[in-house]
């Protein structure tokens, strides 16, 4: 349950940039599950992952959440494929506008 739950129009734009702002589908060499990326640095990545992404990879398929943690660790086949999406150039590198 959210502890905060925001109404202004301008926290929901904020909130909106934070979690979507700038975000590249991304689609794994492997599996074709297909996440939300945006790279801040060449050392921050942020990574949506969709209910249907977490279902298509079997890698997340097989976890079944039971430690409790809302953080997984990465998939190491998408972030290979990420990585290679980001020396191509089809993942900007850096924030804008704080995002």
């Amino acid at each position: 349950m959210a502890s905060f739950v925001p109404t202004s129009p301008d926290t929901l734009e904020d909130q909106r940039l934070y979690t979507t702002a700038r975000l590249v589908q991304v689609a794994c060499l492997d599996c074709l599950a297909r996440v939300g990326v945006k790279k801040n640095s060449d050392h921050h990545t942020s990574v949506q992952w969709s209910a249907e992404a977490r279902a298509q990879c079997p890698e997340m398929a097989r976890r079944d959440g039971s430690d409790g943690r809302a953080v997984h660790p990465a998939c190491p086949r998408l972030a290979t494929s990420i990585e290679s999406a980001a020396r191509e150039g089809r993942i900007p590198i850096g924030a804008e506008d704080g995002y």
